[in-house]
């Protein structure tokens, strides 16, 4: 059983259900953590047993101290059922290592990170654009168009294709992508995740749930047969399907291969999922916080027009001289936290971790909106403060603590649409939006 952190004490089949009231499981923890320290252990429902991390340090001597013993991944009762352990981020072992891998060097083949990964940015946002030009003026809510910009950027890489804005199909997709991310963080969300063994047999919810799943998938399943009539195997790959569909052909023989049917259709189906949410969520929190802030706004305004004139597009190599708009953003990804829990990870092995002895498996909550809103880093934390990402010569500076996905060997900072999945739902900004 290992020697585990202190926590509250459990209940018989309700675990701490009294402690942490579902859809308010982050403030749960918070304040768990004032009695018990940055580092404790909880009961999700009667048999899951979690250790949460809380705090810049206790985060960062984990996933970063010790990367390779917390690299496993956790349970995701919500989403489990239909990736059952298949695809880049919900494998574990082996597999995941070579599925991230090789979609790694896939997209950057593709240009993610490269000039032509940002001409299709670049592309993609003279379309969002037009399409905000021809409201006129009128008020509009920005939510559909920004997630589909966002998941057109998916598509082109993961599919090779790109949607005009008014096509239903594109849409229902965008609103099934919607739905799912509501779902996982809702009330309901959280409760299935403390007691998903009594409530998966009952109609519910999560039905609607796997629903949306499943349009997903069946899109995804859709584009997969299309690659494969129109494959070229001596050819260079297209897009993410085809350079999978050519690992596949090239391990066919391999008994134990890991490129296989399954692992392909839910790497693309995660991808076009988390894809369309996160990016699309966090520029529509940016917006908030500028009309909210007009001097913010202005001084953006002023630094691009200064900067860059007018009409012309920014690039990652104007990043050098756009410090204040550079701040704007990382202090816009901070405040709103969007995986404010963090996900869910699993100890490889048993570890010895501030004296306390995880046996191997124990799953692990770091929870990142305690990381980005710890006041021993951020002063004033949750406030809007741009200023603070900025040196005494107004350059930009980075923080250690600004972990706005992960840290360590299962960081995702370098593919910024693949953020986590469970999102905050204290309603505070969610209500905004």
């Amino acid at each position: 059983r290992g020697h585990l952190p202190p926590g509250p004490a459990p209940l018989p089949l309700l675990g701490n259900l009294l402690q942490l009231r579902p859809g308010a499981l982050y403030s749960g923890f918070l304040q768990l953590s004032e009695k018990y320290g940055p580092v404790f252990t909880v009961h999700l429902g009667p048999w899951r047993r979690v250790v949460v991390l809380v705090g810049h340090e206790a985060v960062q001597e984990a996933l970063g101290g010790q990367a390779e013993e917390f690299s496993g991944r956790g349970t995701l009762a919500t989403l489990d059922q239909v990736f059952d352990g298949h695809g880049v981020f919900f494998a574990n072992g082996e597999r995941w290592k070579q599925l991230r891998k090789f979609t790694m060097l896939a997209l950057r083949d593709l240009g993610m990170g490269k000039r032509e990964g940002e001409e299709l940015i670049q592309a993609e946002v003279q379309c969002l654009v037009e399409a905000f030009r021809e409201t006129e003026g009128r008020p509009f809510d920005p939510s559909l168009l920004l997630a589909q910009a966002t998941s057109n950027v998916i598509c082109s890489l993961t599919f090779g294709l790109r949607f005009p804005y008014k096509d239903k199909e594109f849409q229902a997709i965008i609103q099934a992508a919607g739905d799912t991310l509501l779902g996982i963080s809702s009330p309901w969300g959280q409760t299935y995740e403390m007691f998903s063994w009594l409530l998966r047999p009952l109609p519910g919810p999560h039905t609607q749930l796997l629903h949306h799943l499943g349009t997903l998938a069946t899109f995804a399943a859709q584009q997969v047969q299309r690659h494969r009539g129109s494959l070229d195997s001596s050819g260079p790959a297209r897009d993410v399907v085809d350079a999978f569909l050519l690992k596949m052909a090239q391990e066919e023989q391999k008994p134990n291969t890991e490129f296989t049917e399954k692992n392909l259709l839910m790497t693309v189906t995660y991808l076009l999922f988390a894809g369309t949410m996160t990016i699309g969520a966090t520029v529509r929190y940016a917006l908030l916080l500028l009309l909210k802030h007009p001097q913010v706004q202005k001084r953006v305004r002023e630094e691009l027009t200064r900067e860059l004139g007018t009409g012309r597009a920014p690039s990652l190599g104007d990043r050098a001289r756009l410090p204040y708009t550079d701040a704007v953003l990382h202090e816009a990804q901070r405040l709103l936290a969007l995986v404010p829990m963090g996900m869910p990870h699993s100890l490889t092995r048993t570890t010895c971790f501030r004296g306390y002895i995880l046996p191997q498996g124990t799953e692990i909550f770091p929870v990142l909106g305690s990381v980005l809103h710890d006041p021993k880093v951020f002063e004033r934390p949750e406030e809007f403060n741009p200023d603070r990402f900025l040196d005494e010569n107004g350059q930009f500076k980075k923080h250690e603590a600004f972990l706005p996905f992960s840290l360590g060997i299962c960081c995702y900072d370098h593919w910024p649409w693949l953020g986590g999945v469970i999102g905050r739902n204290e309603g505070r900004w969610q209500r905004g939006l």
